[in-house]
Parts: C-alpha cells; sequence; structure tokens
C-alpha cells in the first residue's frame, strides 16, 4: 500500500510539472498573441490606439516572444532536439550547399550583371533587388525542403520512435525541431545578409559621382511615406448613392448587380484619377506627423500615370508646382518630360509646407491626351526619417519572418505525412500564394469565367457561388503574409518601421504559423509512430 502511494506521488508530481512546463511555455506566447490581436484590431480601426499604446502592445509582442524562447530553450530536451536539427542539416550536406548558393547568388550575379556605367537605379536593381530575392527564394525551398525531411525522414527511419521514449514530450521535439530550423536560417540569413550589405557599399564607391548622390538620397536611406487621405468610404458611399439612382430608374437583374457596381465605382474613382488636356489637379498632402525630421531637409514626389493613348515621343510633358498659397512656392522651369507606366522621382526643395504640415501639389497636363494618376500608388511624398543600415537590419527581419512561416508549414505536413508528399502538399502551398494575383482577379471580377478584353463583359459560372468566396477567404489569409515587401522598400529607400516588424511578427509568425504549428503538434501527438516504416 506504502508502495502504490509513492508511486502515485512520483506520477501526480511529474504531470504537475509537465502542467507547469507547459504553463511556462504557454504563458509569453499567449501575452504576444492577446497584443497582437489587440495591436490587429486598433489599425482595422482608424485611431482606435494612440501611439503610445502601438508602441506598447509593439513591445509585449517583442517581450513575449523573446520570453518564450528563452522559457523553451532552457529545457535540456528541447535543446538537444536543436542540436540533433542542426546535425542533420549537415548531414544532409544541407548547410553547406545553401551556403554556397547564397554565396554565389549574393557574389557571383551582381559580378556578372555589373556595368560601370551603372545608373542609381540599376546598380540598386542588381545589387540588391537581385540578390535579395534570390536569397528569399533559396532560403525558403531549402526551409521547406529541411522541415519535410528532418521529421518525416526521422519518422520513416524509426528515428523518432526512439526519441519518443525519452522523457521529453512530443510537443517538445516538435518545437525543438522548429527552433533548430530557425536558428539555422537566422545563421544563413546573417551570412547572406551581410555579405549584400558590404558588398554593396563597397561597390557603391566606383559610380559616378552624381549618380552616388542618387543613391544616397533615394535608396541607401530610410524615407517615411505620406500620401493623400484614404477616400475609400466616400466612393463606396458614392457608389451606393450612385446605384440607387440607377436602380430607381431602371430594372437591373440580381446576377448584374455586381458588375454594376463595380463599373459605377470604377467611374467615380476615374473622376478622382483622371487629368484632361490642358487641366490642372491638385494633391493636399498632410505631413504633420512627420514635421520633426522633415525640418530643413529635401522631399522627394514619387508620382506615377498612365496614358489614355501612346506619345510619339514615349513620353508626356507635365508642368509641377509645390507650395502653399501663404508663400512663395516652386515650380518646375520648364515642363518635364515623363514616361507613363512607371515611377518617377522628383525632388524638391524644404519647408514648402504650411506650418500646419499641409504640402498642396499641382500637375498642368499640357498634352493633347488625357493622364490618369492612380489613387494608391500615383502621388506620394518621400521624406528622410533614417540610415539605411537599421533599415536593412529591419528588411532581413520580416524575411526571416517569412522563413518561419514556412519552416512551420513544413514541419506540419511532415506530421502526418511521408516525405515526398509533405515537399508536395508545401510546394502546392507555395503556388496557392504565387498565385494570389490570380485570386485577386477573380474576387475583383465576382467569377472564375474572366472578362472579354474588347467588349469588357464579365463571364459567370454555376461555381461562382462557391468559388468567389472560397478565394475571398483562401486570399484574406494569404495577405496576411504578403502585405509586407521588404525587398521592394529597401530597393526603393523606404523606411521598414519597428512597428512593421512588429506587425509581420503578429500576423506571420503568430497567427498564421500558430495555426499551422498547432495542428502540427496535435496531428504528431496522436499519430502512431509505430505504424510508419521506411518502405513507406
Amino acid at each position: 500500500m506504502a508502495d502504490n502511494q509513492q508511486e502515485s506521488v512520483r506520477a501526480s508530481g511529474k504531470q504537475g510539472g509537465r502542467k507547469n512546463g507547459v504553463l511556462k511555455v504557454l504563458a509569453p506566447i499567449a501575452l504576444a498573441l492577446v497584443a497582437a490581436f489587440i495591436r490587429a484590431l486598433g489599425a482595422a480601426i482608424a485611431g482606435f490606439l494612440p501611439a503610445g499604446a502601438v508602441l506598447l502592445l509593439d513591445a509585449l509582442v517583442l517581450v513575449g516572444a523573446i520570453v518564450f524562447c528563452v522559457a523553451i530553450l532552457s529545457d535540456q530536451g528541447v535543446r538537444a532536439i536543436v542540436w540533433l536539427t542542426w546535425k542533420a542539416a549537415f548531414r544532409f550536406r544541407l548547410f553547406l550547399v545553401v551556403t554556397v548558393l547564397l554565396l554565389a547568388a549574393v557574389i557571383g550575379l551582381p559580378w556578372m550583371l555589373h556595368d560601370p556605367h551603372f545608373t542609381a537605379q540599376e546598380f540598386t536593381q542588381v545589387q540588391l533587388t537581385y540578390t535579395l530575392s534570390a536569397v528569399t527564394a533559396l532560403l525558403g525551398l531549402a526551409t521547406l525542403w529541411l522541415a519535410c525531411g528532418t521529421l518525416a525522414r526521422d519518422i520513416e527511419d524509426c528515428q523518432m520512435q526512439v526519441v519518443a521514449t525519452k522523457p521529453i514530450a512530443r510537443w517538445q521535439i516538435w518545437i525543438g525541431k522548429w527552433l533548430g530550423l530557425l536558428s539555422l536560417n537566422a545563421a544563413l540569413l546573417a551570412i547572406a545578409g551581410g555579405c549584400i550589405y558590404t558588398q554593396l557599399i563597397w561597390q557603391a564607391r566606383k559610380l559616378d559621382a552624381d549618380q552616388q548622390a542618387v543613391l544616397r538620397n533615394e535608396v541607401l536611406v530610410a524615407r517615411g511615406v505620406a500620401r493623400e487621405r484614404n477616400l475609400s468610404a466616400e466612393i463606396e458611399a458614392e457608389t451606393a448613392r450612385a446605384l440607387q439612382e440607377r436602380l430607381a430608374q431602371a430594372q437591373v437583374a440580381q446576377v448584374d448587380l455586381p458588375e454594376v457596381r463595380r463599373q459605377i465605382r470604377e467611374r467615380i474613382k476615374a473622376e478622382l484619377q483622371v487629368v484632361q488636356p490642358g487641366s490642372p489637379h491638385f494633391w493636399e498632402i498632410n505631413l504633420r506627423h512627420a514635421l520633426g525630421s522633415i525640418q530643413g531637409q529635401p522631399l522627394f514626389l514619387r508620382v506615377k500615370f498612365n496614358a489614355a493613348e501612346k506619345s510619339p515621343t514615349g513620353t508626356f510633358a507635365t508642368v509641377w508646382r509645390v507650395g502653399t498659397p501663404d508663400k512663395p512656392g516652386w515650380q518646375t522651369e520648364s515642363p518635364l518630360s515623363l514616361a507613363p507606366d512607371t515611377y518617377h522621382e522628383i525632388q524638391i526643395p524644404p519647408g514648402l509646407y504650411s506650418a500646419d504640415g499641409v504640402l498642396l501639389v499641382a500637375m498642368l497636363n499640357p498634352n493633347n491626351a488625357t493622364l490618369m494618376f492612380p489613387l494608391e500608388d500615383g502621388m506620394e511624398v518621400l521624406y528622410r526619417q533614417g540610415g539605411f543600415g537599421l533599415n536593412f537590419i529591419r528588411g532581413l527581419g520580416i524575411i526571416f519572418c517569412w522563413v518561419a512561416l514556412l519552416a512551420t508549414i513544413g514541419l506540419s505536413a511532415a506530421s502526418f505525412l511521408s516525405f515526398p508528399v509533405a515537399s508536395f502538399v508545401a510546394l502546392a502551398t507555395l503556388v496557392v500564394v504565387f498565385s494570389s494575383g490570380t485570386l485577386a482577379t477573380v474576387v475583383e471580377q465576382g467569377t472564375v469565367m474572366g472578362a472579354d478584353e474588347e467588349t469588357g463583359v464579365v463571364g459567370s459560372s454555376v461555381i461562382d457561388f462557391v468559388a468567389v468566396p472560397l478565394f475571398q477567404a483562401v486570399l484574406n489569409v494569404v495577405n496576411l503574409a504578403r502585405d509586407f515587401s521588404p525587398v521592394d522598400a529597401l530597393s526603393t529607400g523606404r523606411v521598414i518601421s519597428w512597428g512593421t516588424v512588429g506587425r509581420a511578427f503578429a500576423q506571420i509568425v503568430l497567427v498564421l504559423g500558430g495555426v499551422f504549428g498547432l495542428f502540427g503538434i496535435w496531428v504528431f501527438h496522436r499519430r502512431e509512430l509505430a505504424t510508419a516504416q521506411g518502405t513507406q
């Protein structure tokens, strides 16, 4: 009887220790999740959270993640799994192979494409855009392959069955594998990032003096962006009003209602975007939030427009004036010839905004053709907000969040599938992500049949009522990760704030990664490891 009581006490003590260990790990990550949810809610509701509260929530997300990592790595069993993951990476020769490929992409690609007469934009395209894109692709594919292989192969080769007999929970094995993959990717990303940064600064010295100045002002800098206020609410309200008037005048079939609404919305947007020949167009940009950082600093107008017809020279003349009614402004001495469908940056002197930070921009269209400046990115004002080095590190941080999500997807697939099938599922997930443009087109048109480019008539299908909502749901999930573009931001000298990094970590790692991770841990916990054999 006494022996049974002692055994019962030992068992309850072990269960209590396990519960305390789980709580020690879950408490900080729960704190980070709650902070991320409140921050996302505040971002969705304009003005819901003050700037101080946003910073506090970002700090809570970061602190929760750090405490989680410290708590989980304090476990000896988890550290052992992390070390085994590193050994597997070297056993597969993956770490060495990926390192060589990364160095070849980072050093070899710019060397092959180098031209001593590069402009600053061409130099940036090769030294930064191409290399960072190659690094992201190589790390993503390597992470998926290793994530699927390190877990699925261990199960199929019966090595996991031996590990599972040790005094370590399966969720700890899974987390250890994940942290091992993350530490591998952190090392590889640091090597690649260091090489890119060093080579970028070194090669920039070989450019002409004027191109070096352009590079310093437009690329090797962290610039904030200001736009006109969002007019989406006004457009939707005007669309609803115009649609009601249309329905009052003539009957519209229910199946044609989405297309009619879309046409009305596009007509209203066109009225706000189009600049008729010989007419001016005005933008009012609020810089009040950046007054502290733009004193005495030049600003840049980043413009893009589309033309209704082609020009014999391929460019269109534009006349610009910037300033306020109460002080002398600045204007172009002669019309600027700009090409359509591409971005242009126009430097303007400092101090042209009003006392309350409002900048007025006017553009005259002296051409015989109609020009259209998109509401989303037709007019932006860029201003210096920081240096390039720290901005580059923050960009690598977002790429690291992407890689962490891919590691989670690969491990989750390998938790219940064999290595070949898990790899196929993981790659299929990537294909869906890269097909988000097609999904967005289907959702926008409201049908999978597409539209006739000549007549503009949109088709219809019997599966639209299922496919369109499904594509919308998939697109919403994909956009949680695709909302961030560190490569584009770094290539155009745009600031990547710590808040953006925190939001990327919350959406990509905590929300998306958390869903895949919980599913993978649950499936791995319930899987019968003894039924998995190497002949599968």
